[in-house]
């Protein structure tokens, strides 16, 4: 057997993660393997081949993969749960655009990341897609942070040059992109983990000669893309406005490249869009064709009263999906929380809604919040042989109880108890313990 390095063991526990979008695996005091910081899989009795690498002994406790949020604002962490009786374009003006100025001052940048990071590390979350602010240093220094606390993430530098704040306005398409390739030169090789993504706020806040810009970007950079889509029936209305030209609120992206395919060259850009409440017939059709992610935002949904998305109906499609917190629209960081949020929203749109639209039961939104959006960074989300190696550990014995719970009840009632708040155990990162 080749040599073994440090993030090469035997994690024993009781252990739970999705086969596929409706079935959970579950195997109790079960063997998963790490080597180099890749899953061997999960073992009844431990291979002969893996008896000399170092076992961590989690007997009793429950062993899940890490929790994968699609969609987060970094700077919107600071203050979480305040203004939740605005909706989405007074939230942004009242509230978002002037906390997102104050990054211009790299030193409150400093205090405000430092706490963010220090959360994404103690929490559930080992893969994340994170928004930050039009700051160049300001972002780049929320990168060496959260490279430094272990997770794996997904960082952009947000792009707006209209309908904002002038302190927060770009002063044009191409300041706005120059500034976007003076942060990219930066960065360059940099870090392990952390990575850059191409983020246009949405269309409401960029210009078409800023999306063409970003579209040549992400042609030479070969970057991912984020951005919202159809989160608000206002929004919808105004990029109506705005683009007229556009067949629908995707299509505005999907002309530029940026919404699944670079059409150049017909290449597939790999493309989160958060929200998608009010998506048209036409909008979903086009996700599916170009195979763009779907960030579901439950929390973030009922507190800027957009809605409810058509979650049902996303998955018979067949499309690409995962969860997101969207901190500061969502008031917690915890995807324990979105799990739950999720299934409960499901049912208010099935009952109030679509009663054809079934409910998601807790291990379709499970796989959602680690297997679902852990496709968007790869093989992660699982613990498949050749998956990474990211996993939380968690003590849901502080959960009292008079009865003895089958894994899947175990998972189910520690997602719905807020466990990730006081019951992690530890949390490994391909293969590397962090908390």
């Amino acid at each position: 057997m080749k040599e073994i390095s440090g993030n090469s063991f035997v994690l024993y526990g009781d252990i739970c993660y999705s086969e596929t979008k409706d079935k959970l695996f579950t195997k109790e005091g079960g063997y998963l393997v790490s080597v180099d910081g890749v899953s061997m899989g999960v073992f009844d009795e431990l291979p002969e081949e893996y008896r000399s690498l170092p076992l961590i002994d989690y007997g009793g406790k429950l062993i899940i993969p890490g929790m994968v949020d699609m969609h987060i604002h970094a700077p919107q962490f600071a203050y979480r749960g305040t203004d939740m009786d605005l909706e989405l374009m007074d939230w942004l003006s009242e509230k978002t655009f002037p906390e997102e100025a104050k990054y211009r001052d790299t030193d409150y940048a400093d205090r405000a990341y430092s706490i963010f990071a220090d959360a994404m590390r103690r929490g559930a979350t080992t893969h994340a897609a994170i928004f930050a602010t039009k700051h160049k240093e300001a972002t780049e220094l929320l990168m060496d942070k959260l490279e430094a606390v272990g997770i794996v993430s997904y960082v952009g530098k947000v792009n707006m040059d209209r309908e904002a704040p002038p302190e927060l306005c770009e002063a044009s398409a191409e300041a706005s992109a120059r500034e976007t390739v003076e942060w990219l030169e930066a960065i360059k090789g940099k870090y392990k983990l952390t990575k850059p993504i191409l983020t246009p706020r949405f269309i409401p806040c960029c210009s078409k000669k800023l999306l063409d810009r970003l579209g040549e970007i992400q042609i030479e950079y070969d970057l991912p893309v984020q951005s919202h889509l159809s989160e608000n029936q206002g929004e919808v209305e105004f990029v109506r406005r705005l683009a007229p030209k556009s067949a629908f609120y995707g299509d505005a992206y999907d002309y530029h490249g940026l919404f699944g395919t670079e059409h150049t060259r017909g290449k597939a850009v790999n493309t989160i869009m958060a929200h998608c409440v009010y998506s048209t017939e036409e909008e979903m059709q086009r996700m599916k064709e170009n195979g763009v992610f779907v960030a579901h935002c439950p929390a973030s949904n009922i507190n800027l009263s957009s809605g409810i998305a058509p979650i049902r109906k996303y998955l018979d499609l067949g499309l690409r999906m995962g969860l997101g917190s969207d901190v500061a629209g969502g008031h917690t960081d915890s995807m324990f929380e979105a799990i739950c949020d999720a299934v409960q929203v499901s049912k208010l749109y099935w009952r109030l809604v679509d009663q054809s639209a079934k409910p998601l039961s807790f291990a379709e939104a499970f796989y959602l919040a680690t297997r679902g959006g852990g496709e968007f960074f790869g093989r992660v989300g699982g613990f498949d042989a050749g998956y990474e190696l990211s996993a939380v550990v968690l003590d849901d014995g502080l959960i009292e109880r008079p009865m003895a719970l089958s894994i899947k009840d175990r998972v189910e009632s520690a997602a719905y108890c807020a466990l990730d708040l006081y019951g992690i155990s530890a949390k490994y990162v391909r293969g590397v313990r962090i908390a």
